[in-house]
């Protein structure tokens, strides 16, 4: 039986201790991936030459493009990036199994094209990625067993908090007493700089830590999905899959606009600099869906959509940021999770909070060791008087 001297935040201290110590070595595999897998992109980019076109006065049509890559197989969508040093990327569909599409690069001013080369470091990456969502190991084992390191790490966040703050009531509470909380003693002896490293830097990046842990757990169990998204009052992933299909309501005897002009009402419609990706339709029936992304500005993920019929006719048109806040945040689930929310900037805050948090379970066990060593001393001491 614990004794009565035994408070609620000893409970707590002993909380963030023992999940701690028992989910150390996970979360530090997690922790680590999160923060190699944070810049991805710009790191693969250096170990691969980019690749730029010449502009010209003008440019071939999507018509003409899509027919030059119909040898290589059916072509399902272009990706348009508003710098015109930037030749079009098109998915083509080159087997039945090649279900996404392989990339190939097409200079939108000569037609000639080149496949996507596979990076050096795209297994290394892909290993990071399997390691992070599922350890390596079979996705129905390692799936939920991140998830409930997820739930452990986000209740040492909260615990974590709690313990930051001296054992005294808020109301009492004064600056200088939360002055050496907000501080690393570099001078000190090593035993306190560790300390500081933990409660310090746990403390300035639990909110990120936080909003980690939160977003991440929509990847490892349904349930939690299907409650966030009731939570929200939007369905969390729910633009997954391209949305519901719509026809064409274009009639046989009806003219149909060609890309051209399809490229010009999305300028209309979103008139703004951002990648635009247009769905190439694959027979009468289907209509041209597109998104264009905000990425030339500071929120780089906001995503606008349009659907539009054969014959110019916009079906529907759904602004970023017309939507309710609660639809906002829902779609912006995984960018939130990435730190890519806002490109650059949010990325570096990932970055130095997934490095620090990757640092947690090393110090942690070092201040438990260091205590535990205090502890025998103590009865080393106690038996020598006794004695």
């Amino acid at each position: 039986m614990k004794s009565k001297n035994y408070t609620v935040r000893k409970f707590i201290n002993d909380l963030h201790l023992w999940l701690g110590i028992g989910s150390g070595i996970i979360l530090f595999i997690i922790c680590l991936t999160g923060t190699v897998l944070t810049f991805e992109e710009e790191i693969k980019s250096v170990f691969s030459d980019e690749i730029l076109v010449s502009p010209k006065a003008e440019t071939l049509s999507i018509e003409e493009l899509t027919e030059a890559l119909a040898s290589e197989g059916e072509v399902i969508r272009v990706s348009i990036n508003p710098k015109d040093t930037k030749p079009y990327e098109f998915s083509v569909k080159t087997t039945p199994e090649d279900r996404r599409g392989s990339l190939f690069f097409v200079n939108q001013y000569t037609g000639e094209y080149a496949k996507d080369v596979p990076n050096a470091l795209d297994g290394f990456f892909m290993t990071m990625f399997k390691m992070h969502r599922w350890l390596l190991l079979d996705i129905s084992i390692g799936r939920p067993l991140v998830g409930i390191a997820t739930i452990i790490f986000l209740i040492l966040s909260l615990t974590g908090i709690v313990l930051w703050f001296p054992n005294k009531k808020l109301k009492k509470l004064k600056w200088k007493q939360l002055k050496p909380g907000l501080k690393i003693a570099w001078h000190a002896k090593w035993k306190r700089i560790n300390h500081d490293l933990h409660v310090t830097l746990g403390f300035y990046t639990a909110i990120f830590l936080l909003i980690m842990s939160l977003t991440g757990l929509f990847w490892s169990f349904e349930w939690y999905k299907e409650a966030g998204s009731a939570v929200l009052g939007a369905e969390v992933f729910g633009a997954r899959g391209g949305g519901p299909k719509i026809d064409s309501k274009l009639k046989k005897d009806e003219l149909e606009v060609n890309f051209t002009a399809i490229l010009e009402i999305i300028e209309q419609e979103l008139p703004y600099k951002g990648t635009t990706v247009l769905q190439i339709p694959k027979n009468k029936k289907e209509i041209y869906r597109i998104r264009k992304y905000h990425d030339q500005d500071f929120l780089q993920t906001a995503t606008d959509n349009l659907i539009i019929d054969r014959d110019g006719v916009v079906l529907s048109k759904e602004i970023f940021s017309e939507k309710p806040l609660n639809v906002q945040i829902a779609n912006s689930i995984r960018a939130i999770h990435l730190g890519s929310i806002f490109g650059w900037f949010s990325k570096m805050i990932y970055f130095i909070s997934c490095l620090i948090a990757t640092s947690l379970p090393v110090t942690g066990v070092i201040i438990w060791l260091n205590k535990l060593k205090k502890n025998s001393k103590k009865k080393s001491k106690k038996k020598i008087i006794k004695a």
